[in-house]
């Protein structure tokens, strides 16, 4: 019997998704468990698996289109069964040839046109004359009404996936410029990738004229409304769901980490592949939870879930967001394998080439914005996680050594954000002393 495909909730919370490409043709066999279709999510692209056997029989949802969590995009049929007797069995059809627009829609038809309305003629121009059944021997033919212009290449429509207009604008690409290989010119994510951009003609520049005086503030001071991307929007959302309902509380500590920098600078002594700061970090952190494994667990509604690996996200800047991808079992890790783990993650993150899988998961993650300049903040929980740690940078500050005396040293300010659902502020200081513990003592962090 045939099974209608539907669009499934990839990323938890999320109203809908798009398709990126369609990786089986229709007509084709499918089988359990094989990859047959990518969808894009507000945040990573994810390869669909066909839950079982069979042969695609239509496609109810063709790429680059978006549609909520449910709705149907494709068949599958029973082997033997026509394609035509599983698509009514489904009660589906095919997607119909106007969800993807024609050649010529995508060759000329300005996408404002059919919003404009026709401008009506004034009220007090008179109506031309009927024109006489015969005209003079010697009178011209009036002289048709122009054709209208072609619309220029930028006014065309563009047809891409949403992620493909993401990664361009956050590349700074004009999609008007890029050739598309997708059906019916679609612009793909390859489309993106091999595209280089033309050599430009360079004109000498005319002297710029002398500025002119600054007029006097307006009332109303311009600006720009710039629209919320499916990231923002999940950022927002998932966010404010944890501040609401997450009780956080909050406990810092600073660090000595002159050992530390010392210990990275021979790590890194003839290595091609550095050893960043954040990597021993992060390294510290599974290991703290290894000392402390009641802090290594998240809430559920129904018990407290405690795991036997460390696996810790790591926040990721990228254009117009943030990303976490999840380390797996990083206290398992060697340094070194920490490191590459973890450049290859933030490397695709920025790349938009995560999978949803590498997003999903862990008990705690680590934000570090020491690399700004910001010495000490609070990180807000990103579920189900159930504390985040807050790095600031190194500086040089002065200390008071044991025996009383005055010393400079390099002190780095961590806060920890808990989640009191999960853990009390005394396993939660646990925690934070036996970071600090590596920190300080950096070669239990390699051990």
């Amino acid at each position: 019997m045939a099974v209608v495909v539907r669009m499934p909730e990839i990323a938890t919370g999320a109203a809908e998704a798009a398709i990126q490409s369609w990786l089986v043709e229709v007509g084709s066999p499918v089988r359990a468990g094989q990859a047959i279709v990518e969808i894009e999510t507000e945040k990573a692209v994810v390869e669909y698996e066909a839950e079982r056997a069979g042969i695609l029989a239509g496609i109810l949802l063709p790429a680059g289109d978006a549609a909520a969590v449910g709705v149907p995009i494709a068949v599958l049929a029973e082997e033997g069964e026509s394609v035509d007797a599983a698509l009514a069995a489904a009660g589906g059809a095919p997607a119909p040839a106007t969800a993807t627009p024609s050649d010529a829609e995508v060759a000329a038809a300005p996408e404002e046109a059919a919003e404009a309305p026709a401008a009506p003629a004034p009220a007090s121009t008179p109506a031309p004359a009927a024109a006489p059944a015969s005209a003079p021997a010697g009178a011209s033919a009036p002289a048709p009404a122009p054709a209208p212009a072609e619309p220029l290449a930028e006014e065309r429509r563009l047809f891409a996936s949403p992620l493909v207009r993401r990664l361009a604008a956050e590349r700074g690409i004009d999609l008007a410029e890029v050739p598309g290989s997708g059906p019916r010119g679609r612009i793909v994510r390859r489309d993106l990738d091999a595209w280089t951009p033309a050599p430009e003609e360079r004109h000498p520049q005319p002297a710029p004229a002398a500025p002119e005086p600054l007029a006097p503030a307006a009332a109303g001071s311009e600006y720009e409304d710039v629209p919320h991307t499916g990231m923002r929007r999940a950022i927002a959302r998932r966010l404010t769901e944890s501040k609401s309902t997450v009780p956080h509380f909050y406990l810092q500590a600073d660090c000595r980490v002159d050992a530390l920098l010392a210990l990275r600078a021979q790590i890194n002594a003839g290595r091609e592949q550095r050893i960043s700061v954040n990597d021993l970090v992060v390294k510290a952190v599974a290991g703290a939870m290894r000392d402390v494994p009641e802090a290594n667990a998240i809430w559920t509604p129904d018990a407290t879930r405690r795991f036997s690996a460390a696996d810790i996200a790591v926040a990721v800047s990228v254009p117009g967001g943030l990303l976490t991808p999840v380390v797996r079992q990083a206290d398992r890790l060697s340094i070194g394998e920490l490191a590459a783990t973890v450049r290859d993650l933030a490397a695709r993150a920025r790349e938009g080439r995560l999978k949803q899988n590498e997003l999903e998961g862990g008990s705690f993650a680590v934000s570090n914005l020491g690399m700004y300049g910001t010495t000490s903040f609070s990180a807000i929980i990103n579920p189900p996680h159930a504390g985040i740690l807050a790095v600031g940078a190194a500086t040089r500050r002065p200390v008071v050594e044991e025996d009383g005396s005055l010393a400079a040293a390099t002190v780095m300010s961590v806060t920890l954000s808990a989640d009191h659902r999960v853990l009390d502020g005394a396993v939660a200081a646990q925690w934070l002393a036996a970071f600090v513990a590596r920190i300080e003592n950096p070669l239990q962090i390699l051990l």
